[in-house]
């Protein structure tokens, strides 16, 4: 008596991926963490659930490493790891220790920076998303600013004339960033602070590959912005800088083909 067949079995999906001339997903295999990847994301966590603050000191190497259970090597490039990436801060000496950083853009900097050098980004999207970053800037200003905030961006204003009639041009060059960190915490949004800073010295550093000369025209052109900040003219204040970076762009595309002819703010 012939034996019976057995029921027919309807395909599922992972029929279709062992089919030849099938493609389907390909999973690698999961690889377990390092022990210093473990050690941040530690850290991190502790910092997101606000028991880390900035200036905190975390405890000595030997102390951490017999707390998490690890060797102090991997402690060591945690502290590395968290360091370039901006949380940390590693001193070295009496009272020194790893700290927990304040908040700043030298992270945000250098990680575009970097892109930017590697030839991931183009220098022109740093120029291009600083313009638009700053109108955005100067419009929020124009609503929050204080008068103590538009009295700070005057005197950066000041100073930077002050040294440009003395004649310090590499000391005002290295300084003269700093109108648009002002400028920006007048809209008292601290990632806008953070961006703008770090895409206003990104491009200052794109332009001092050649030795530039200093515009002329960056102090009237700042003064003319607070005067209409003052007025609570955002777009009369945007329209001023907008010509200014635009002019400021234009003088980085000459840079890189002749870089004779650049210029700094």
């Amino acid at each position: 008596m012939p034996k019976a067949r057995p029921p027919e079995r309807e395909p599922d999906h992972f029929d279709a991926m062992e089919r030849p001339g099938k493609q389907g997903p390909r999973f690698a295999p999961i690889k377990a963490k390092r022990a210093f990847e473990e050690v941040c994301e530690q850290i991190r966590r502790e910092v997101a659930l606000g028991n880390l603050k900035p200036g905190d000191r975390l405890p000595p190497e030997r102390e951490l490493a017999e707390q998490l259970k690890v060797s102090r090597t991997a402690i060591r490039e945690a502290m590395r790891s968290l360091e370039n990436a901006g949380l940390v801060q590693c001193q070295q000496g009496m009272g020194g220790g790893a700290f927990i950083r304040e908040g700043d853009s030298m992270a945000v900097t250098q990680a575009v920076r970097d892109m930017v050098m590697l030839g991931q980004i183009p220098s022109r999207n740093v120029t291009e998303a600083r313009i638009i970053l700053t109108e955005q800037a100067i419009r929020l200003a124009c609503e929050r600013a204080t008068e103590a905030d538009l009295s700070a961006i005057e005197r950066d204003i000041d100073k930077s004339e002050a040294l440009t009639l003395q004649g310090n041009f590499t000391r005002r060059n290295a300084y003269i960033t700093e109108f648009y960190r002002v400028l920006a915490q007048a809209t008292h949004n601290q990632v806008i602070v953070m961006l703008v800073e770090s895409l206003s010295e990104l491009t200052r550093s794109l332009l001092e590959k050649a030795s530039p000369e200093p515009r002329k025209d960056f102090i009237s052109v700042r003064r003319n912005v607070l005067r209409l900040m003052r007025a609570r003219d955002a777009e009369g204040a945007v329209r001023e800088m907008r010509a200014h970076l635009q002019r400021l762009d234009k003088h980085l595309e000459r840079h890189e083909k002749m870089p004779e002819t650049a210029a700094v703010d």
